[in-house]
């Protein structure tokens, strides 16, 4: 495995004001080629190492869907610490933006471990990045990720597996729920080692009277197919 600040970097040195302009735009953004082969490979071979978690989740048992996913826990494997750490200071000050024009009180400090530390002094002090494993007939209904009072507003997922080779069918499903209108359902398209960065639980959307609230969630269709993993990334800790 190469050096975990590779990744960290390759991730700092994309086309951050595209990346943003993006998630304003429609509450999502693909960032490419965020791990090489080798990388995913390495994360996706950690879920046989159980030491590595702390928790196990299967889906079925909680109705949320069919497959199961593990929560890292405490130190989290240097590749995932270093790319947690690397987006956090690219997203706050967007997540400072959408909350100033939602006018909610909370403000997110520049670096992640500051706000870490807000998380744990109030009581959400588990890890949340995750593995995620689907296989043939498998699927993850949709929802979101907040996990306590404290939400982070915007997460990310980078596809582990490679699509038509390891895979097929299993593509990322954003639906967002707008005020007095139908709901706006899209598929984003993942190759390996993309991130795809999107909202938590809701975004801030222009209208005519100023900006309002469009409730957002996330799920997986059904595998076809095969075998699909994704590393989770999310900024805020458990209760």
């Amino acid at each position: 495995m190469r050096p975990p600040i590779e990744a960290a970097v390759r991730l700092a040195a994309a086309d951050w004001p595209s990346l943003l302009a993006a998630l304003d735009e429609r509450g999502y953004a693909v960032v490419r080629g965020v791990l090489d082969p080798a990388e995913c490979r390495d994360i996706a071979t950690l879920y046989d190492d159980d030491a590595a978690f702390r928790s196990r989740v299967v889906m079925s048992r909680h109705n949320f869907g069919r497959g199961e996913y593990k929560y890292l826990r405490y130190p989290l494997p240097p590749l995932v610490a270093a790319l947690r750490e690397a987006l956090y200071p690219q997203l706050a000050p967007l997540a400072n933006r959408w909350h100033e024009r939602l006018g909610l009180e909370a403000r997110f400090p520049p670096a992640l471990r500051a706000y870490l530390d807000r998380c744990h002094a109030a009581g959400q002090q588990r890890p949340t990045p995750l593995i995620l494993k689907y296989q043939e007939g498998d699927y993850n209904c949709l929802h979101q990720d907040l996990y306590g009072e404290l939400v982070f507003p915007v997460q990310a997922t980078v596809l582990l597996s490679a699509p038509e080779q390891d895979f097929a069918g299993g593509e990322f499903l954003l639906v967002e729920q707008r005020p007095r209108m139908q709901s706006k359902g899209e598929v984003v398209p993942l190759k390996q080692g993309d991130a795809v960065i999107f909202a938590v639980n809701y975004r801030p959307v222009a209208g005519t009277r100023g900006d309002y609230r469009v409730t957002m969630r996330h799920g997986v269709s059904r595998l076809r197919s095969g075998q699909r993993l994704t590393l989770g990334i999310i900024l805020h800790d458990a209760a």
